[in-house]
């Protein structure tokens, strides 16, 4: 569905709709541009039926567009590409909890962004953008995973502040009775148990000294069959065997169990730890590694990234 067309007019404080704006996952509405980044790289549009609340939460995702990206680039170890985000009432919720969308988990299939706006709190939707961005990063990898949703939101907590907490799945996993998904991976990013066992493990694998800008890059590597259990063993150099016994050993020494997405307090570490590896503002000229998609071919994209659910929600609350 592609959005209502206007004739292209240069951007002012009146924000003219946009004849250029992407075809967007669901939102069909007249897309305002608000603007572009300094970088380039992030164009941002409001629906502008939503009023200056929505247009503020637009402004401010614009002016932190290129932080996000930086740390987005340290985080998985290279650049990636250009996209699009708008800013609506996604799902019909103004408070964040709409969540975010886009359609692929590349640069060319996913670099249509939509996050849900959030009156009054702009770094919830830093922090949904940070999310779909971060997807885009895995370069046709972990689409639609559980492996790739806890990635995916780790992301989004390190670039935020963790302004997504209510988000948190590890506490019903742990409710759940702590279901296995370290030796397999569920082909799905919308179980809230096995989405909150990859955030408890990353928790704990971040503890342990192994920060996002490690993980993220071993975890693409690995792919869609890829399971934590390999993850540990490659970054560890121990068994895979070992990988969810000592996770559980883990949690059972945790005085308070599992209360959050991290019950072993990395958060603090990892993100001084991504903030770090931020490069500098490159030379012009200077060569560096960009995130590409993995073929030209639309098909070859297709089956690389398949149509799966790519939506990132709140758990749904159990009755």
């Amino acid at each position: 569905m592609t959005a209502r067309k206007k004739s292209i007019r240069k951007p002012s404080t009146s924000a003219a709709a946009s004849s250029s704006a992407p075809a967007w996952p669901s939102y069909t509405g007249t897309s305002k541009l608000v603007g572009t980044s300094t970088s380039g790289r992030v164009t941002v549009y409001v629906d502008p039926s939503l009023g200056q609340l929505a247009l503020q939460n637009a402004q401010d995702l614009l002016n932190d567009a290129d932080r996000i990206v930086t740390a987005n680039d340290g985080i998985f170890g290279a650049t990636g590409g250009a996209v699009s985000v708008i800013v609506f009432a996604l799902g019909g919720a103004t408070n964040g909890t709409g969540g975010a969308d886009h359609m692929g988990c590349d640069y060319t299939n996913g670099n249509a962004i939509e996050v849900d706006a959030s009156y009054g709190n702009s770094a919830r939707v830093s922090a949904l953008f940070e999310a779909e961005l971060s997807e885009c990063s895995m370069n046709g990898n972990l689409c639609g995973e559980s492996t790739g949703e806890a990635l995916s939101r780790w992301c989004a907590a390190i670039i935020s502040n963790n302004a997504l907490s209510d988000f948190a799945t590890a506490p019903q996993w742990a409710q759940d009775g702590m279901t296995d998904y370290v030796d397999k991976t569920d082909p799905t990013d919308q179980n809230a148990d096995s989405t909150g066992c990859g955030m408890a493990f990353l928790s704990w694998m971040m503890s342990t000294g192994y920060n996002l800008d490690k993980i993220a890059p071993e975890m693409v590597s690995l792919g869609d069959s890829g399971t934590l259990a390999q993850l540990y063993a490659n970054l560890t150099s121990d068994s895979a065997s070992n990988a969810w016994s000592k996770f559980q050993t883990a949690i059972q020494a945790l005085p308070n169990g599992v209360t959050s997405d991290d019950p072993f307090g990395a958060f603090t570490a990892s993100s001084a730890a991504v903030a770090a590896r931020i490069p500098a503002k490159r030379a012009p000229g200077t060569t560096e590694t960009r995130l590409r998609a993995p073929g030209p071919s639309a098909a070859a994209r297709a089956a690389t990234c398949p149509p799966k659910s790519k939506r990132l929600l709140p758990p749904t609350k159990k009755q």
